[in-house]
């Protein structure tokens, strides 16, 4: 593989299926942080949300507890998966470093822009910045921002998540309501997320689905095992598509012997906007003769939501989407 290509899935496994790619007494009535099965649409969704309880402290499904004097009023996002749950629970972020915001589902435009920015990008935000803002938590990823941890020891709260499912998410969002004590809105959220799947599970579409990301030729495969939005998908389609680890992927010539009905592209920018990544595949004589392209069912998708967001509310436009393009 060339060394570009290795540079590309690199960059993709942790800004995507690890970075972009849940408590104790907190979480739903269903337990686990496996991926659905590729093979098939498992067992249905369960629309029955249990209480959640107000806490001062909780210890989410990996392990990881969490405890303060209060709720929380300052917190800063690290990580989309924290401005989601922020959003869903009627919160605005102290700062964050996510574009999330700015989609219509979430703040929009014009009061995104009111938040505060954390400087250093993704995967070096600056602890400085960070403290400036006088948080009372701190909500990064596991994997990439666990070494600011003892940077922000002694002046905030710092925790550390790492959804690898949407069960994953709705645990983290129903933590989040017990420590800020905003129990109503998220059950309210769980409830509207669970209710969303479950009818998109009903219509369940035989067609072969498949979400692609990258930001040129050396395209990515999302796997229900590595991401959270393609773990939505053998429930609601034929997602034939497995791991093969951080340097495997799937050729075009693989991905044409599947049939693909319905194909979502996430572009991914290393900087300033280049193209859309299905306009650069498109110069690959193979990509006109997959069905998807060849029927007009290529979406180019928001990855802010698709690829980073993680949460109730970017699986819910997800599953919208989705379904939509899969009818």
């Amino acid at each position: 593989m060339p060394r570009t290509a290795l540079r590309v899935r690199r960059w993709a496994a942790i800004a995507v299926l690890g970075g972009l790619l849940a408590g104790c007494g907190t979480t739903g009535g269903e337990s686990g942080t496996a991926a659905e099965p590729a093979a098939g649409a498992g067992p249905r969704t369960s629309t029955e949300v249990q209480p959640i309880k107000a806490a001062t402290e909780i210890t989410d499904a990996k392990g990881v507890t969490v405890s303060l004097k209060k709720p929380p009023q300052k917190i800063v996002c690290l990580v989309a998966l924290c401005d989601d749950i922020l959003v869903e629970l009627g919160m605005t972020p102290a700062a964050t470093n996510s574009a999330l915001l700015a989609h219509p589902e979430f703040l929009g435009k014009e009061k995104a822009a009111k938040v505060p920015v954390v400087p250093g990008g993704f995967l070096s935000p600056e602890v400085e910045a960070i403290l400036s803002h006088r948080p009372d938590l701190v909500i990064g990823l596991e994997d990439t921002h666990g070494k600011l941890a003892p940077a922000l020891k002694g002046a905030t709260t710092f925790w550390p998540v790492q959804p690898g499912s949407w069960k994953d998410s709705v645990g983290y969002l129903r933590d989040l309501a017990a420590l800020t004590g905003r129990t109503e809105e998220g059950e309210k959220a769980e409830k509207t997320f669970r209710a969303r799947l479950a009818k998109a599970e009903e219509a369940r579409s035989d067609k072969t689905a498949l979400i692609i990301f990258g930001s040129d030729e050396n395209f990515g495969v999302a796997t229900p095992e590595t991401d959270v939005a393609a773990g939505l998908f053998p429930k609601i389609s034929h997602y034939p598509w497995k791991s093969r680890g951080v340097d495997g992927s799937y050729s075009l010539e693989e991905i044409l012997a599947r049939d693909v009905d319905v194909l979502f592209v996430e572009t991914l920018s290393f900087g300033a906007p280049d193209g859309k990544l299905s306009d650069k595949l498109a110069k690959n004589p193979l990509w006109s003769r997959i069905p998807a392209v060849k029927n007009g069912k290529v979406i180019e998708v928001d990855s802010e939501v698709w690829a980073k967001g993680r949460g109730t509310r970017s699986l819910g436009v997800v599953l919208d989407e989705a379904t939509a393009a899969l009818r």
